[in-house]
Parts: C-alpha cells; sequence; structure tokens
C-alpha cells in the first residue's frame, strides 16, 4: 500500500471539471495515493472568492507542494493577470517540462519524441512594461524590459541537462538568438556552454542552434532533436509548435517545476464553447497526470496509465471527436478505466 501523498486539485474553467473528472477516475483505477485538497483558480476563483488565485488555493499548494490542474480562463478586463504566470512566481516554478510524443501513428509528423525545457520566470514575460507620451498621445513608444540572469539560467540548465541524464535523452540542444540579442539571450547560451564542459561533457551530446533556424527544423525534420532547452519566450513558442507536431494542445502536458512545489497540467484553454457538452478529450490532462505519477516516484503506475491511454486510443479505437472518433468524454473514460483494469 503506498503513502497518502495529499496534493492540491484545481479542475480550473469550462471544460476542465469534466476532464479533471475523467483523470481522476483513472488515477482511482490506479489506486495512485493522492489526498486531494480540491481548490478554486481562474475564472472560478473570481465568480467566488473575487480572485482568480485565491488565498485559500495558494494555502493549500505551499502546504501540499504538490498541483494538478485543469485550464484556468483569465477574465477579460478588471486587471486580472494571468492566473499560470501568478503560479510560477509565487511559488519560483523554474522550469517549464513539456514532453510531445506521437501517441496516434500515421499523422504528416510520426514518431515526434521530443522535449522542450523552457525558463519559467524570467526573460520579457517578467513583464516589465511601460508606456512613453509624446506629445498628446500617451501610448506613443512602448517599452519592455528583459532580463536573464546568469544564477536563473544555470538553475533551469541544470535541471534540463539532470533530466536528460536521467531519462536517457541522447542530445540537448540549446535554443537562442544570441547572434542579435547578445546579451539577453547570449548569458542563457554562455552559461550552458560552461555548465556541459565543467559538469556533463561525455553524458550526452550538446548542440545549440538559433531560434528562427531551429523553427525551421523542427518543421522540416523535427526527428534530428531529442531535447530542446531555451529562454522563455522561445519556450512558449517552440513548445506549442512541437505540440502541433504531434496532433495539437489536446495531446499536450505540461509541468512547472520548482525547488518547493512542482504544478501539472493540461497546456491547452478552457473551451467554453463545448464545456458541459460532454464531448472534452481529456488526453493533455491524463497525460499530466502520469508526469505527476512520475515525479512522485510512482512509475510503474505513470506506466500503466500511458500504456492504457494508447491501447485505448489506438487497439479500442475509442477517439473523442477532435481525434476523428464518435466518442464523448464519458465513454472515452469508461474505455480507459477498463484498459487500465485489464493491466492489473
Amino acid at each position: 500500500m503506498s503513502t497518502p501523498i495529499p496534493a492540491t486539485l484545481i479542475p480550473g474553467d469550462g471544460i476542465g471539471p469534466e476532464i479533471m473528472d475523467a483523470t481522476l477516475a483513472a488515477l482511482d483505477a490506479l489506486g495512485a495515493p493522492f489526498v486531494w485538497d480540491r481548490q478554486i483558480a481562474g475564472l472560478g476563483g473570481v465568480e467566488l472568492a473575487g480572485d482568480p488565485l485565491p488565498q485559500a488555493t495558494l494555502d493549500s499548494i505551499r502546504r501540499t507542494r504538490l498541483a494538478l490542474k485543469g485550464p484556468l480562463e483569465t477574465p477579460s478586463g478588471g486587471g486580472y493577470r494571468s492566473s499560470n504566470v501568478r503560479l510560477r512566481e509565487e511559488f519560483q516554478l523554474y522550469a517549464n517540462l513539456r514532453p510531445a510524443l506521437t501517441i496516434i501513428p500515421g499523422g504528416r509528423f510520426d514518431k515526434i519524441d521530443l522535449v522542450v525545457v523552457r525558463e519559467n520566470l524570467e526573460g520579457l514575460y517578467i513583464g516589465h512594461e511601460h508606456y512613453v507620451k509624446i506629445d498628446n498621445d500617451p501610448h506613443a513608444v512602448a517599452m519592455a524590459t528583459g532580463i536573464n540572469t546568469r544564477a536563473g539560467s544555470r538553475r533551469l540548465l541544470q535541471y534540463a541537462f539532470d533530466h536528460a541524464v536521467t531519462t536517457g535523452r541522447k542530445k540537448v540542444t540549446i535554443v537562442h538568438k544570441a547572434n542579435i540579442m547578445k546579451a539577453l539571450t547570449g548569458i542563457f547560451l554562455e552559461t550552458g556552454l560552461d555548465l556541459y564542459e565543467r559538469e556533463y561533457k561525455g553524458k550526452f551530446e550538446l548542440d545549440t542552434v538559433i531560434i528562427d533556424a531551429c523553427a525551421m527544423k523542427l518543421v522540416l525534420n523535427p526527428w534530428q532533436f531529442d531535447m530542446l532547452v531555451t529562454t522563455n519566450l522561445f519556450g512558449d513558442i517552440l513548445s506549442d509548435l512541437v505540440a502541433g507536431l504531434v496532433g495539437g494542445l489536446g495531446m499536450a502536458p505540461g509541468a512547472n517545476i520548482g525547488a518547493d512545489a512542482a504544478i501539472f497540467e493540461a497546456v491547452h484553454g478552457s473551451a467554453p464553447d463545448i464545456a458541459g457538452k460532454g464531448i472534452a478529450n481529456p488526453t493533455a490532462l491524463l497525460l499530466a497526470a502520469a508526469m505527476m505519477l512520475d515525479h512522485c516516484q510512482l512509475a510503474p503506475m505513470a506506466t500503466r496509465l500511458r500504456r492504457a491511454i494508447d491501447e485505448t486510443l489506438n487497439v479500442d479505437q475509442v477517439r473523442t471527436g477532435d481525434l476523428g472518433g464518435k466518442a464523448g468524454t464519458a465513454e472515452f473514460t469508461q474505455a480507459l478505466v477498463s484498459r487500465i483494469h485489464a493491466s492489473r
């Protein structure tokens, strides 16, 4: 019997509660030992607590140091900042881990197995922006300050390199724009090259590529890459690009890792247009739950979950509409749970 693991549960907005129910059914079938503290955030947080990230939710994550989160909607207007960005800042979740693995074969790109590791707290995403007034135009000039630190770069690169060694990745590619942004991304590149020479040489192959060339190469021949590690803005763009190689954000899980907390999530939107219709695809959140199981040293359960997802989609051919099938969320969940039970 596994030791109970306290964890915060944030179902999210839109389709969030539906895909979270599916994920919880799968985790229950596995016998996962999570003890959930259910909390709210996003639009639900505004409606019930007047804050997209209520204090009770923050307190819960601070206590459990572990969370599974559905998609959150940032309310329009009112000066609300993204709850996802606030969570990263609040818990110093410096590493964003985004794997992209082909599950349904036969697409435009096949046999994709890539990981993007993105720095989560620095760069242009720090949000230091302001306008300069000229004459009668208060927004005549827009300015933004990007900051990358050597310490922040090293912390992220060390996490990525360790993850590459642990998971058996053969090549790591540092993505940068140091040919133009010589200071802002040069410090990240320089830190990565130095860290590799000092501590990781021979453990994997290290490569470097400029961001625009990387985007082109990913579309032409994504199989030349194994793990990409990069700064915040570039990682935001590339992680969605590689998700497109395996069928879109509905197949893309994400993890935000810090020294004191880890939050696992579906990275797609809340899809309010289909909320409540019972047709949402829970695959991304299910895969995020598998990452959470790995993080908690429950690798056998993670493997069973991933295998059950694969078999439900490819052997049983039970797929939601976005994947070309006719199953609703409940039918897909039932088939998945049956597969999990059969794997005992």
